[in-house]
Parts: structure tokens; C-alpha cells; sequence
């Protein structure tokens, strides 16, 4: 495995008055020619990172690497225009007053002249902004202003493209279009990125690597799919997409879980001892209804997303009383309130998460590692 073109080790940061601990000991790597999104909620000091990283901001102990050079550290500091760091901005930060090819040229101040406008020019076309050289940033859409500020971030062929929330500025019907059009310029560059964002859908679809943050601590790192059937903490769980989460104690040693819903099994990956509390996540997509499926449940309400329908499912629950379910239903059909359907679990969208029961402050549960008040046993 190759080295990491960015290595952050046990980075913090705090803003004063308070102190505020906007980084909490961060450790991160990021390989050549991956795309890695800082994703979590504002606040969560994502934005921080990727000022510490770019040299916009000084950390207060750890350190920070950018291909084999330390450029934040005890006894080491070195100013951002020497990191080889391009900076796309929230708000794309181009001149008004600059053309497009100047804006572009402005980060190439230490070529030769006689290059500049040549590399501009070349960068450019590669954007499909050929014909944009001699306009100003009013005259263009704002997909149009931001692979400009794309432009100027690549153009001195940097080894690290760092991006703060590049899609919150466009309107929801360009969204989608440009983040692929941004996908492809960055694929098609092999070009090392890191991305701030908060919404998780541009995370899922753009990254190699998602770096989930909550209060300044890295929760859980890994590839969008893995991020999202996986998570390892209910932060996670409930943060990247929705999800039903349900207490349960491990049975024994194959991956199975008591919960309410009976014994779900193969859903324990991470080998706790039979008899542990955990809580299991469920994802909408995870509940199939189907007319052979042991759980039964009836309809409170439905949302039309286009993709599935989105139904609020009371499904009753072995201890008595009924339990709220998020479900993924498919949108061939209607679907009425207070309809009744049956459903099975699909176990690749069930995980245990990690560290649950602290986090929630289980008290023991009724729930004992047995199947006696188990109504199914769900195996794959």
C-alpha cells in the first residue's frame, strides 16, 4: 500500500473564549488519488481540519504531513503557499473585477509569464471553459463559477485539491449534475482531494473515503458503503442516512441478536461474547416486505420519494406494545394507512453498532441471550 499524501496525527485545535475544542485529536490518512469527505454537522469541525491542513489556521499540538514533508508540528511550520494546497471556497472567492482567465492565472504568480496563459488556457479546456477565457464571473452560471474556482485551484498542479462544501451554493436541480461533472474533472486529473460537506448524499456519491466528525472526533473512517451499513457508533447510525435502531443482546458466536423482532442473525461482525447488550441498526432498506416474512406490521403514513415509498410501519413488539419502523417499500404500488404487510430482515443492512450500549446509557435490558421468547430466527 502506498504512502499517504496527507497524514494528520492526533491534531487538535481550540478557539478561545471558552476553550472551545474544535479538533480533538484528529488522526487521518489520505492516499494519492483518493477523494476523502470530512462529513458531519455544522459545528463538528470539519471546516477546521481543512484549515489546519490548508495553513489557514495553526494547531495547538499534532502533526500534519503533506507528502513527505511536516508542515505543522513542534518546531515545524511552513505557510500555505508553500504546502502545494488548491483551495476551492464555500462562496468560490473569484475576483469580480478579474476575467475568468485571469482569476486562474492568479494562482500561477510563480511561473514565467509566457507560461501562464498557456497553462490557463489548458486547464481550461480540460473544465469545457475554453471559450470562457476573456468573461467575467457574473457573465456564468454558478456551475460555471465553480469549475472556474476549480480551475484555479488545479492549475499549479497541487498535490492536495481541499474543497469546503463546493455544492451548498447551487440549486438542488444543478446539484446532482455538477457534483458529477466535478467527480469527473477530479477522476479524470487523478488529483488528491479532501471535501467538507454536510449532506451525506454528496459524501456517499462523490468519496473513496468518508471521515465521519462529531464534536471534533473523528468517529468512524471507511468507504461510503461500509460507512453506511456499518456504523460503529449510533452517531453514525442515525447521522448517514436514517435507520431503525433496536436493543438486543448477542446469542452466541454466530453473529446472532435477540431483539424484540426475535433473533436476527449474521449481524453481528464485530465478535462480541454472547450475552452482550448491543443495539442493532436497521436500515429502511433493510426490512423487504414480502408475503412469506415472519414480522408483521401495519401502515401509519407513506412518502412518495420517487426512488421507494417511505412508509412509518407499527410493527408489535414481544414485550408488548408496538414499535415505530422506518421502511423502504417498493414504488410499483399504492400503498394505503392502516394497511398490514409482512416483512423479512435483509442481514446486509443490519449491523451491530460498536459502543452502543454505553452511548445510551442502557440499563440491563429484559431481553435475556436465549430463544425462548424468540417468535423467528432470521438466517441468510
Amino acid at each position: 500500500m502506498s504512502s499517504p499524501v496527507i497524514a494528520l496525527e492526533n491534531v487538535r485545535k481550540r478557539f478561545w473564549p471558552g476553550p472551545v475544542e474544535a479538533v480533538d485529536g484528529v488522526s487521518l490518512e489520505v492516499r494519492e488519488g483518493e477523494i476523502t469527505t470530512l462529513l458531519g454537522p455544522s459545528g463538528c469541525g470539519k471546516t477546521t481540519t481543512l484549515r489546519l491542513i490548508a495553513g489557514f489556521e495553526v494547531p495547538d499540538a499534532g502533526i500534519i504531513r503533506i507528502g513527505q514533508q511536516t508542515v505543522a508540528g513542534p518546531r515545524h511550520w511552513v505557510p500555505p503557499e508553500r504546502r502545494g494546497v488548491g483551495m476551492v471556497f464555500q462562496d468560490y472567492a473569484l475576483f469580480p473585477h478579474l476575467t475568468v482567465g485571469e482569476n486562474v492565472m492568479f494562482g500561477l504568480d510563480r511561473r514565467p509569464r509566457r507560461e501562464r496563459r498557456g497553462r490557463a488556457e489548458e486547464v481550461l479546456r480540460s473544465l469545457d471553459l475554453g471559450t470562457a477565457f476573456s468573461r467575467y464571473p457574473h457573465e456564468l452560471s454558478g456551475g460555471q463559477q465553480q469549475r472556474v474556482a476549480l480551475a484555479r485551484a488545479l492549475a499549479p498542479e497541487p498535490v492536495v485539491v481541499l474543497m469546503d462544501e463546493p455544492f451548498s451554493n447551487l440549486d438542488a436541480h444543478l446539484r446532482d449534475q455538477v457534483r458529477d461533472e466535478v467527480l469527473g474533472i477530479l477522476r479524470r486529473a487523478a488529483v488528491t482531494c479532501i471535501m467538507v460537506s454536510h449532506d451525506q448524499r454528496d459524501a456517499l456519491a462523490i468519496s473513496d473515503q468518508v471521515a465521519v466528525m462529531n464534536r471534533g472526533r473523528v468517529e468512524q473512517v471507511g468507504p461510503p458503503r461500509e460507512i453506511y451499513k456499518h456504523p460503529e457508533s449510533v452517531f453514525v447510525a442515525t447521522f448517514v442516512g436514517r435507520t431503525n435502531l433496536l436493543q438486543g443482546v448477542v446469542q452466541n458466536e454466530n453473529g446472532c441478536v435477540l431483539t424484540d423482532f426475535g433473533s436476527f442473525c449474521r449481524v453481528d461482525r464485530l465478535g462480541f461474547a454472547n450475552g452482550t447488550q448491543v443495539m442493532v441498526s436497521v436500515r429502511p432498506d433493510g426490512f423487504e416486505a414480502c408475503e412469506e416474512g415472519y414480522l408483521r406490521g401495519r401502515i401509519l403514513s407513506t412518502v412518495y420519494t420517487g426512488a421507494h415509498v417511505e412508509a412509518e410501519v407499527a410493527i408489535p413488539s414481544a414485550h408488548g406494545g408496538d414499535r415505530k419502523l422506518v421502511v423502504h417499500l417498493p414504488p410499483s404500488r399504492h400503498y394505503e394507512v392502516g394497511e398490514e404487510l409482512a416483512f423479512r430482515l435483509v442481514p446486509e443492512f443490519a449491523s451491530v453498532v460498536r459502543n452502543s450500549c454505553q452511548a445510551l446509557d442502557f440499563s440491563s435490558p429484559s431481553l435475556r441471550p436465549t430463544t425462548e421468547t424468540s417468535p423467528a430466527v432470521v438466517e441468510t
